[in-house]
């Protein structure tokens, strides 16, 4: 029920869950929810179950040789929700709230949306520390103080610890999961760091990262810094693609490379010095750069990738599964901006939204089932949805997840009522709304 009741696109300032016209008043359905968010026996842990498992009957249909992981970090602000007492003070004095840590699986066949497999919500653990001065800037370990992090994989809450340091501890849970084929883990260029890419290729993991441009290397010429040796590098047409709109050809490229650089983390010791720069085996990778032109051979994109993943999948296809990893940016606007509206819902504290925000979830895996379904039937079934959403769309893009999002609850009221009253009763009321209109036209 209440799954049902997030696969809703509501607005702004409708944010709450939008209760089914059942037999039930619209409060008993708000009380049903905050006693469900607040009861102890309902866990994050087990919230996240069904979207394993979601994962796991998804990825034979979606997958042919590997199951893409994209791993990214997004910021909830709830600045002006003074109540919630466990909001986090992040870079600026307006930006407060949590930060959402999340794990999308995704098909390598056509780049399916399959579940968030993995979540965290990092809360503060108390008053929110005081913001450090943007000049001098705030290292991992300090942000790490005063937060706690709840999460869908483990059942305890934890104190929080910097990003990839969490993020090698989630890709080594993922793996254990048994999702049905070898996983590959994709990350932004935040996942730039070669203490934990060593960590990632010592425990057998693949990886692809996309890297800064003035990281070195090591060819046999010598260290290189990436954008140089891109400059030296045969690249050849592999397909045409659009950039904002604009039809534009994506040229490719790779090479060989050893990640031998120091690591720098990021981190004090106990003396409260900044540790130094350490040593570590050199690591083989391979080096993907995908490069956009507009129709004039005008660069208007590049991409350095890094991984480690077998010459048996071509360059063009690892620029093709990165491509993939924009669609847990769309999952964070599904929940933030085009569908849930995350950031303006109303309970008090971070538990209470982790939770929701598991359920909401779960409506979003639904949706993207749907997507995904083949057959004439799933088409028409996708069509009725966006008709019943009363959402426009772009004839390039008939069918959307906003707006399959929203026609579901549209068809679940719509089963609702006709559960609950007879069609002369909805007749009797459409009269009273609409005076004068005929009976057989209603």
């Amino acid at each position: 029920m209440l799954v049902k009741a997030h696969c809703n696109g509501v607005p702004e300032l409708a944010a709450g869950m939008k209760a089914l016209p059942d037999c039930r008043s619209s409060f008993a359905h708000t009380q049903a929810l905050w006693r469900f968010l607040h009861n102890e026996k309902v866990t994050p842990e087990k919230l996240g179950a069904p979207l394993i498992a979601e994962a796991r009957d998804a990825v034979s249909a979606s997958c042919d040789r590997y199951v893409l992981i994209a791993h990214d970090w997004s910021r909830l602000n709830y600045n002006t929700h003074s109540t919630k007492a466990d909001r986090l003070r992040m870079t600026h004095d307006t930006d407060v709230g949590y930060e959402l840590q999340s794990s999308l699986a995704i098909g390598d066949r056509n780049g399916d949306p399959l579940a968030p497999v993995a979540q965290n919500l990092v809360t503060a653990k108390t008053t929110p520390p005081a913001v450090a001065s943007s000049e001098t800037g705030v290292d991992d370990e300090k942000e790490a103080k005063g937060k706690t992090t709840l999460s869908s994989y483990h059942s305890n809450n934890v104190d929080t610890v910097p990003h990839l340091d969490e993020l090698t501890e989630r890709i080594g849970w993922l793996e254990k999961s048994c999702l049905g084929k070898p996983l590959l883990h994709m990350v932004d260029r935040e996942g730039d760091s070669v203490d934990h890419l060593r960590q990632w290729t010592a425990g057998g993991h693949r990886w692809l990262v996309r890297a800064r441009g003035y990281s070195n290397v090591r060819v046999p010429e010598g260290n290189q810094r990436l954008d140089d040796l891109a400059k030296s590098l045969a690249y050849h047409l592999a397909r045409e693609v659009e950039h904002k709109g604009q039809p534009c050809r994506q040229w490719i490229a790779e090479t060989p490379v050893v990640l031998a650089r120091r690591a720098k983390p990021k981190r004090m010791d106990a003396n409260g010095k900044r540790v130094p720069p350490k040593r570590g085996e050199p690591i083989g990778a391979r080096l993907v750069v995908s490069r956009i032109e507009d129709m004039n051979g005008l660069e208007v994109a590049s991409w350095y990738l890094l991984t480690n993943l077998e010459d048996e999948v071509d360059a063009a296809t690892v620029a093709l599964w990165y491509y993939f990893r924009w669609r847990i940016e769309c999952f964070f606007k599904l929940l933030k901006q085009a569908g849930q509206q995350l950031e303006q819902w109303e309970q008090e504290s971070g538990p209470a939204i982790f939770k929701r925000l598991l359920i909401a979830s779960q409506a979003c895996v639904l949706t993207w089932r749907i997507m995904r379904e083949k057959g004439e039937f799933a088409e028409q079934a996708r069509q009725f949805l966006v008709r019943l959403s009363g959402r426009q769309t772009k004839r390039i893009r008939p069918v959307t997840a906003p707006s399959v999002l929203s026609g579901l609850h549209m068809l679940f009221a719509m089963l609702e009522v006709l559960e609950y009253h007879s069609i002369e009763e909805l007749r009797d009321i459409a009269r009273f709304a609409f005076p004068g209109t005929e009976a057989r036209r209603i």
